[in-house]
């Protein structure tokens, strides 16, 4: 069954819902990242670590490939890999990027959080 999973691969409408979604903002800055990098055409890797103030880290990662017990989404041009463990707390998140005043970085809407850090790169679930 988990080879099913990981053949898995929703588009942007249904990454919302089900998975994670980026926005054009995200994915443009995350695709200029690659590139900067020589890792253009990689993936992301979304993925949970302990840690933070809160409990839980945002991990992100550019992989070639995902591994074969992972989740794939595709989302404004952009390929998702996410581990199944770090899909339970994942699921719904919308990555965004915000380079306004108040600083730069990326932004992260859990839906599953029930509290966050003042950073924004920590919650628990």
């Amino acid at each position: 069954m988990q080879g099913e999973l990981s053949a898995e691969v929703l588009n942007s409408k249904d990454s919302v819902a089900k998975g994670i979604a980026v926005t054009p903002e995200a994915s443009s800055h995350l695709s200029e990242l690659m590139t900067n990098d020589g890792k253009a055409g990689y993936g992301l890797k979304v993925g949970v670590k302990g840690g933070g103030c809160s409990g839980l880290q945002y991990e992100l990662t550019f992989e070639k490939e995902p591994k074969n017990d992972e989740k794939i989404f595709e989302s404004n041009g952009l390929r998702i890999f996410v581990d199944l463990k770090s899909y339970l707390y994942l699921r719904g998140l919308s990555l965004d990027f915000s380079g306004g005043l108040n600083g730069k970085g990326f932004v992260f809407s859990n839906p599953n959080a029930v509290k966050t850090c003042g950073c924004g790169t920590s919650f628990a679930a």
